[in-house]
């Protein structure tokens, strides 16, 4: 795999968020909004498990995936490649392959006893591994898995996501603080304008969304 070979971020970014429609995994209801786990209302939703089902969309992603880790975090940064249970885990696996590393996952919640009660298959003391999950919203998820992933004596400064939410500020900021980086293909921000551009969604849903990403506290506390 040659890096030099694929596109520019911006253009991962574009061609990433087109996927999402074109495989209708991307949800957008201004009218109605879904609620999600946490309680709130919003008017998107994004569907990323539904990618194992189209197989080259897939492959594409999972190029774009490889190399933006290996872009922005070097070729040879990991020792091995961990998913987040459930979703995360068949992502994993497709990076672990292409970067020609072993793979493991990370439980929820811990099975047994002992620093590696959360860890599935291999991690050993010193390994650097990287975090490979679905999406992250607010990135509070990945904590957990990462303090998982560093309970076995391994490293874990890095965390790659197919689609990141970039709507909360305070993400980033979060996941710094706990000596993570974040590495993602496309946001929220690359699908309204794809969609916009293809004109995928009506006016006033696509506004409704804009109003959402642009203050989407201010929006949840209208439409809760």
């Amino acid at each position: 795999m040659i890096p030099s070979s694929f596109p520019p971020a911006e253009e991962i970014a574009r061609l990433s968020a087109s996927m999402f429609l074109e495989i209708e995994a991307v949800h957008l209801n201004a009218a109605e909004p879904f609620i999600h786990a946490s309680g709130l209302p919003s008017p998107t939703y994004i569907d990323c498990r539904k990618l194992i089902s189209f197989p080259r969309i897939r492959a594409t992603l999972m190029d774009f995936l490889t190399v933006t880790i290996m872009r922005n975090a070097g070729f040879e940064a990991f020792d091995v490649i961990a998913g987040g249970e459930t979703a995360g885990i068949p992502f994993s696996a497709f990076v672990a392959e292409r970067m020609a590393l072993p793979m493991a996952y990370v439980r929820k919640k811990p099975k047994g006893y002992g620093r590696n009660a959360r860890i599935e298959g291999v991690v050993n003391e010193g390994d650097r591994v990287l975090l490979v999950e679905d999406l992250t919203t607010d990135g509070g998820s990945k904590l957990s898995f990462v303090d998982a992933i560093r309970e076995t004596g391994a490293s874990c400064g890095h965390t790659a996501v197919i689609f990141y939410y970039d709507i909360f500020p305070e993400t980033r900021q979060v996941l710094g603080d706990h000596g993570i980086q974040l590495h993602h293909l496309c946001t929220w921000w690359d699908i309204l304008a794809v969609a916009k551009e293809q004109g995928r969604f009506d006016a006033a849903t696509l506004d409704g969304v804009e109003a959402y990403l642009n203050d989407p506290r201010g929006w949840q506390d209208a439409h809760k």
